[in-house]
């Protein structure tokens, strides 16, 4: 299983007037934490789409279980759970990195297309990569 875990700093934009992070962002750093799981194996999303396949997100999961508040440092650990022919599931942790305290869980389905948007197989070097059967970068 390709995982990996990234460390943000929570920015004060990033706050509302509670003083806590704005819900939507959480969905904003499991992107980041989805993009640099996919880097740490070798997987490059703008070479992908130099090869004609592109990862569209078709559905987002999210629970809170605490806020985070500005400055504080965020782990999040970003794990692909399931690669099928044509799609992938991630699912994510965001803890407080002081304390490890859980903030968030949630899960991200993804399809693989062409640049006309139709679904597409993805190729093996990319399906073993991602679902753990191969370690060797691309």
């Amino acid at each position: 299983m390709l995982q990996n875990t990234t460390q943000i700093r929570v920015r004060y934009a990033e706050t509302d007037q509670m003083g806590v992070v704005y819900h939507a962002n959480y969905v904003v750093w499991m992107e980041v934490g989805r993009v640099e799981a996919m880097r740490s194996a070798g997987l490059n999303y703008a070479e992908m789409e130099r090869e004609g396949i592109r990862v569209a997100v078709i559905g987002v999961e999210l629970d809170y279980k605490a806020a985070a508040r500005y400055d504080d440092l965020v782990d999040v650990r970003a794990s692909v759970v399931e690669v099928q022919s044509r799609m992938m599931r991630i699912e994510y942790e965001i803890r407080r990195a002081s304390d490890q305290q859980l903030l968030a869980v949630g899960a991200t389905r993804h399809l693989f297309l062409n640049f006309d948007m139709k679904p597409i197989r993805c190729p093996a070097k990319y399906h073993d990569v991602l679902s753990g059967k191969s370690t060797a970068e691309i």
